[in-house]
């Protein structure tokens, strides 16, 4: 299928590896032109070389920027004029207890998980309807919903991602500009494939048993029973990005595995 978005300038933030990495291959592979995001120039300039030779596509460079840095978004900014498509992936997360949670983690969260995508719209949005084609998407969390009991910081900076997409697709109204929210269930990223080893180092267990545990007692309304393969959101997030998802605009698009327990 093309999705038609061969030339678009796609800015991937926080893609150096998991979901963000595999929304960046999966744009390429449509021959998008892809801006890939990280805190490093090592990570960053591997993940381009990585995605050059995976995809065949040598219109991929990559920006350095640390989410949690103002001053390095606007360099980030001003190195890119202009975005066709903008996906608000980068994210911090940790478990701890809320009483433990001290005031600076919860601005950290926010700042980092929230307020990134929004200087970055805001850059970006008057311009994609200027020319009247735009995408942006918020990759979120089905914490946004079922916010988690062990990182309710976290859940809460997913929730409030939900609103501010909606309440951007509310300002697209008749243009060709769509504004949308994709909710990952658990899925095995960097992150999470580095937790189960060190959970199953722990408890002398194997990988695949601390996941089948995690998903008997931490996730149990998993339909899926498993965690999901980051190319298993990337293909989502392509089509969201596309020029045939124009129906759907102020979205909170589930790729979940069934977590959330709910038919809507």
């Amino acid at each position: 299928m093309d999705l038609k978005i061969k030339n678009k300038i796609a800015l991937v933030t926080g893609s150096t590896a998991g979901i963000g990495f595999a929304i960046a291959k999966a744009l390429a592979n449509e021959g998008a032109h892809v801006v890939v995001n990280g805190r490093t120039a090592d990570r960053v300039n591997h993940a381009v070389e990585q995605l050059r030779n995976d995809t065949g596509n040598e219109n991929i460079k990559g920006i350095i920027a640390d989410f949690a840095d103002k001053a390095q978004v606007q360099n980030l900014i001003d190195q890119l004029p202009e975005v066709d498509i903008l996906v608000n992936n980068v994210g911090i997360f940790e478990p701890k207890q809320f009483t433990d949670i001290p005031d600076e983690d919860w601005f950290k969260f926010f700042d980092v998980n929230v307020m990134s995508g929004i200087r970055l719209s805001r850059a970006y949005f008057d311009k994609m309807l200027q020319k009247n084609w735009g995408r942006i998407l918020f990759i979120s969390s089905e914490s946004a919903i079922q916010i988690p009991e062990e990182m309710i910081h976290y859940g809460m900076t997913k929730t409030a991602q939900i609103s501010v997409a909606r309440g951007l697709a509310e300002l697209t109204k008749g243009t060709r500009v769509t504004v949308n929210t994709v909710l990952p269930g658990p899925t095995f990223s960097e992150g999470a494939g580095t937790f189960l080893k060190d959970m199953a180092k722990a408890n002398n267990k194997t990988v695949k048993e601390i996941e089948a545990d995690f998903f008997k007692h931490t996730r149990p309304t998993s339909i899926l029973q498993r965690f999901i393969e980051p190319d298993e959101i990337a293909s989502l997030v392509a089509y969201l990005a596309s020029d045939l998802s124009i129906a759907t605009n102020g979205a909170a698009v589930r790729a979940d595995g069934g977590v959330v327990k709910s038919a809507f």
